[in-house]
């Protein structure tokens, strides 16, 4: 069977320009050789390095410099040495900053170091979005004051795909003197990003057709942020470990390919999902929206079927050839409902029967809509089916 693989938001397929970025590395004479040695080979193999660092921060946005570009081993190294990282530094420079506030939709990377951080010392507190999804400025009214360290709020939801106003939020937490990170994993390389507030922005390779194992954390030079891994002094001090220049390199190549086209691919994409939520939730098909929200990334299309289970709809999909999940990849072993849609106020029954599906501009109307008629028709047999117990 041919399968259409529509999860790209778990892990988009390499780019051309990243396989390419990949084999150029592998046949230079720099290939193998580790950045931090001082001979001729290491201090080339540092100066490619820093070309990706100067390339990823130009793609950035927000007036970020080269050298606050930290790469990484991906988005949730990135997300936890942002969100700690952050907390621990703000609270060194003043002892009365004990208070983290994260939002309740956050992929499990920043949401899983609730804990963590108490055991710090810190204060944790969730801001809660609203129907649609979105964690505004009112969302952190009586949670950010002199007591709070750090604000952390997505730029977009890996699930809902609904886009954050991070400008406004950045500004918010500033006005009380706190730090903002934004987890832009999921949006990077799809839409222009609002980070020129942001003191730090996490950001992965394989969200958009880099390499899985690549990442990068962009912290502004003034952003008091303390290193969670020790053992090399590399990236500044910021985080240990020998750099994967050739992964580094790619990430790059795939960041320079997207940025390159965005506003033509996100509106080509945004069309697509338009028609493809348009032919699942017409009227009589039994599958709604899970969000309203006007900004959404282009490539993330929602849905739920009330009164069905996503592994049953994910399971006779796959059997169809159509590659979905339900959403987060990193939850996907999870029985229970979607944190991010129970967050939102949609009723655990509802959220059960959640579906996402993701693709960029290398999928096209025609496969969207050979799923969109194997959805409508599952739902609908799977309806009966239930009708008749």
């Amino acid at each position: 069977m041919t399968y259409a693989y529509l999860d790209y938001a778990a892990s988009a397929p390499l780019r051309p320009e990243a396989l390419e970025a990949e084999r150029s590395y592998d046949a230079s004479p720099v290939a193998g050789a580790n950045p931090n040695s001082l001979h001729s080979m290491g201090r080339a193999a540092a100066r490619e390095l820093d070309r990706a660092r100067r390339e990823l921060a130009a793609c950035l946005g927000g007036a970020f410099r080269p050298s606050d570009v930290t790469f990484t081993s991906g988005g949730t190294e990135s997300n936890n040495l942002a969100v700690i990282g952050l907390a621990e530094g703000a609270r060194a420079r003043d002892a009365r900053r004990r208070r983290v506030v994260l939002s309740a939709i956050e992929h499990d990377s920043v949401l899983d170091l609730v804990g963590p951080l108490r055991d710090r010392g810190f204060e944790v507190e969730l801001a809660r979005p609203d129907r649609s999804g979105v964690v505004g400025p009112r969302a952190l009214e009586g949670l950010v004051d002199a007591s709070c360290a750090l604000v952390s709020v997505m730029a977009a939801n890996n699930e809902t795909g609904v886009l954050q106003p991070t400008g406004e939020l950045a500004r918010a937490a500033h006005a009380a003197g706190a730090l903002f990170h934004t987890d832009a994993v999921q949006a990077f390389g799809h839409v222009p990003l609002d980070v020129a507030d942001a003191d730090a922005v996490s950001v992965a390779a394989h969200k958009l057709g880099g390499p899985v194992g690549v990442g990068a954390l962009a912290v502004r030079g003034r952003a008091p942020l303390r290193p969670i891994s020790f053992g090399g002094g590399q990236e500044q001090g910021r985080r240990a470990g020998t750099q994967d220049v050739r992964g580094a390199l790619a990430f790059a190549a795939a960041a320079r390919a997207c940025a390159a086209t965005l506003d033509r691919t996100a509106a080509e994409v945004a069309g697509r999902a338009r028609r493809l939520a348009g032919a699942l939730c017409a009227p009589g098909t039994g599958i709604v929206a899970t969000t309203d929200a006007e900004r959404r990334l282009p490539g993330i299309v929602s849905v739920m079927a009330p009164g069905l289970d996503s592994e049953t709809m994910i399971l006779a999909l796959d059997q169809e050839g159509f590659e979905v999940s339900a959403g987060s990849a990193c939850s996907s072993g999870s029985l229970d409902a979607s944190h991010v849609l129970l967050a939102m106020g949609i009723p655990r029954e509802e959220a059960l029967g959640s579906l996402r599906i993701s693709f960029d501009e290398r999928v096209g109307d025609d496969v969207l809509a050979r799923l969109a008629q194997a959805l409508v028709r599952i739902v609908a047999e799977r309806g009966r089916s239930r009708a008749r117990r």
